[in-house]
């Protein structure tokens, strides 16, 4: 609650203002984010690509990562991707998907346990198929686009059609640029992406909701308000709660990404980064697509004049 005495309630914030520099320079963002995701690519999780993941603990000293790197690619297996992680024990090797079906996945770990039993006890371990992989990049990918779908319906009929393209817009800036994020740094995609978009669609949209809310509330009040001083004026009665809740989850992040552990960065990571785009979408995306889009003031269609909605007369 001490947070609360620190933030303005007054402000009185020119927003619309900058929507011709955030526009471009969201679509700018946008078109490097697709360019990443085909360009760079992914670095797919073996919840996506299959494959076998073996977490290893050392049962003295400190794991030799070289050396056990040597040893697994000495296998026989192909590439070999070996990283510590956690405490100086604790080390991580993800061997490529071998053809042969699940057999010779099994084949994978009973070599290794055979290599590496004796010294380092095994933690973890994870044996992903092609076609359960396969399965688990259709359930991602459809559950996103249902979250979306199911936003779309909601708001048509909670508010007007305007209000729902514009949530469906931000959400899908954010989407992308997040997408972007994930190829631009190659943080591990796995199915904890998947839950970690799903959180930032989720907080966005709720941000986005919150705004359209007093939006709505405004044009009830003030019908021959210009648009562009009734947006401002929802942005700055909004404001001080947008900050307190991202401040809030903000220091949660942080706190995850910095003692959360291996298993849990890439989400925290994302949410941090979604926190941020999702805030700033709600101001300068959601909003100002109401502009363009014109609005039901009065009853009427609102035809868009210099930025301006002509209003109707009492």
């Amino acid at each position: 609650m001490w947070l609360v005495q620190y933030v303005p309630t007054d402000t009185k914030f020119a927003f619309m203002r900058v929507r011709r520099m955030t526009f471009p320079f969201s679509a700018f963002l946008s078109v490097v984010s697709v360019l990443l995701f085909f360009g760079w690519g992914m670095n797919f999780g073996i919840d996506f690509k299959g494959g076998t993941l073996v977490e290893l603990q050392s049962r003295s000293a400190a794991a030799d990562v070289a050396a056990i790197r040597q040893r697994a690619e000495a296998l026989g297996f192909g590439e070999v991707e070996v990283q510590q992680f956690g405490t100086p024990q604790d080390v991580s090797v993800r061997v490529e998907l071998q053809p042969g079906g699940e057999q010779a996945q099994q084949n994978v770990v009973s070599r290794l346990r055979e290599t590496f039993g004796d010294n380092y006890e095994f933690r973890r371990v994870e044996v992903v198929g092609p076609r359960v992989s396969g399965e688990l990049v259709q359930s991602g990918t459809l559950g996103v686009i249902l979250a979306i779908f199911g936003v779309l319906v909601y708001l048509w009929f909670r508010f007007e059609w305007q209000f729902a393209i514009g949530a469906v817009v931000a959400t899908l800036h954010d989407l992308v640029l997040t997408i972007g994020f994930f190829a631009l740094t190659q943080i591990e995609f796995n199915m904890t992406s998947i839950a970690a978009i799903l959180t930032i669609i989720g907080y966005s949209l709720n941000d986005t909701v919150v705004v359209y809310d007093r939006v709505r509330e405004i044009m009830r009040k003030y019908k021959r308000m210009p648009i562009i001083e009734m947006l401002d004026l929802s942005m700055n009665s909004t404001l001080s709660r947008t900050l307190i809740t991202g401040v809030s989850t903000f220091l949660v992040l942080v706190a995850l990404a910095i003692f959360g552990g291996e298993v849990i960065k890439g989400f925290a990571y994302a949410m941090l980064f979604g926190l941020v785009v999702g805030t700033y979408s709600s101001v300068f995306i959601a909003a100002p697509v109401l502009i363009y889009l014109g609005l039901r003031v009065g009853g009427a269609e609102a035809p868009v004049v210099d930025g301006r909605v002509a209003q109707p007369a009492e």
